[in-house]
């Protein structure tokens, strides 16, 4: 009897060190990676099926001493559906990563200045996106054209690999939504606009001649003051957004005459709608402008502007900056 009970002890010895020497094993066993690398779990997939999709590709040993490690952490087989930047290092902490659901993230960026076409055709490349949406495509019960231009806040986005475009798009809406509230809260008593959409409107005005960050508010008070005259505001943003996907870079005398609903040359006040996205500065500078008594400026070439109270110094500068260039060139 007592030889049995040695036995018995002896082999539950042997099979605990054996069961802690693979527990020990299977802590510290390498995934045979050779770089990051994205990796796809489906919906449905249990632990087993994984550890022997990853021994078929070389990247485990061997699943046996992990099964065993799951038995003894149920939380392990708890897998997450999704897509996961795996590293080289240890399988535990792969298998970790994924029944903790630590997906990798994906980002996408609004930049300031840009238009909803631009933003949208970005949109369309974006890696492991769902459902790229097009110009005229329904969004928030609205169609994506003109009448949503400039209403996206430029930010950097995150996402999931399988996320839909709608949700990146609805994130930034809101948040413009957000930023414009505050900063038509925080208006100027005497600025002429009379809505935050016309604040909009003339913030995507101001991001596209913003060369030079600090000129914001002083080229907002330009517009400001030919806003309070009743000057047009005469701003080749607007024109060339007017002309469309047709632009080719080059505005003409033509261009300058046609009357467009965007041509500023030609209507009186601002454009029916933004023209770009405009960030948070431009938005506080159309509400807040500088106090200045200017009514016009011409690009120097460096990204900066001449500014002028009078016409007559307006055209000189021109003459300086605008026409020695193009004979330069």
């Amino acid at each position: 009897m007592l030889r049995v009970v040695i036995s018995v002890l002896l082999l539950a010895i042997v099979a605990t060190a054996t069961g802690y020497y693979q527990i020990k094993q299977a802590m510290v066993a390498p995934l045979h990676l050779p770089e990051s690398q994205l990796v796809e779990v489906h919906s449905g997939t249990g632990f087993n099926q994984l550890c022997r999709q990853w021994q078929q590709k070389q990247w485990l040993d061997s699943c046996w001493r992990f099964q065993v490690l799951a038995k003894l952490d149920p939380t392990l087989t708890d897998l997450k559906a999704g897509l996961y930047q795996l590293n080289p290092g240890t399988a535990l902490a792969a298998f970790r990563q994924i029944s903790q659901g630590k997906e990798h993230q994906f980002s996408f960026t609004i930049i300031e200045g840009d238009n909803l076409r631009q933003v949208l055709s970005r949109l369309q490349r974006a890696p492991y996106i769902e459902k790229p949406l097009h110009w005229g495509d329904e969004f928030l019960g609205k169609p994506l054209d003109e009448q949503l231009e400039g209403r996206f806040f430029p930010d950097t986005y995150h996402y999931h690999g399988g996320d839909h475009a709608v949700q990146v798009l609805t994130r930034a809406y809101r948040k413009m939504e957000s930023e414009l509230d505050q900063a038509w809260q925080q208006r100027s008593s005497s600025s002429p606009l009379n809505s935050a959409d016309e604040a909009l409107i003339l913030a995507s005005i101001i991001e596209k001649e913003t060369g030079v960050a600090g000129e914001r508010a002083l080229i907002a008070s330009v517009f400001v003051n030919r806003l309070n005259k009743g000057m047009r505001l005469q701003t080749d943003p607007t024109v060339i957004y007017g002309i469309g996907p047709e632009f080719d870079g080059n505005i003409t005398r033509a261009h300058l005459r046609e009357k467009t609903p965007y041509n500023t040359y030609r209507i009186d006040g601002l454009p029916p709608t933004p023209i770009a996205m405009p960030s948070k500065a431009a938005l506080v500078a159309a509400v807040q402008p500088q106090q200045s008594d200017y009514y016009y400026f011409v690009a120097k070439g460096d990204g900066s502007h001449q500014f002028s109270k009078r016409l007559e110094d307006h055209n000189r500068a021109v003459r300086q900056y605008q026409l020695k260039s193009r004979n330069d060139s």
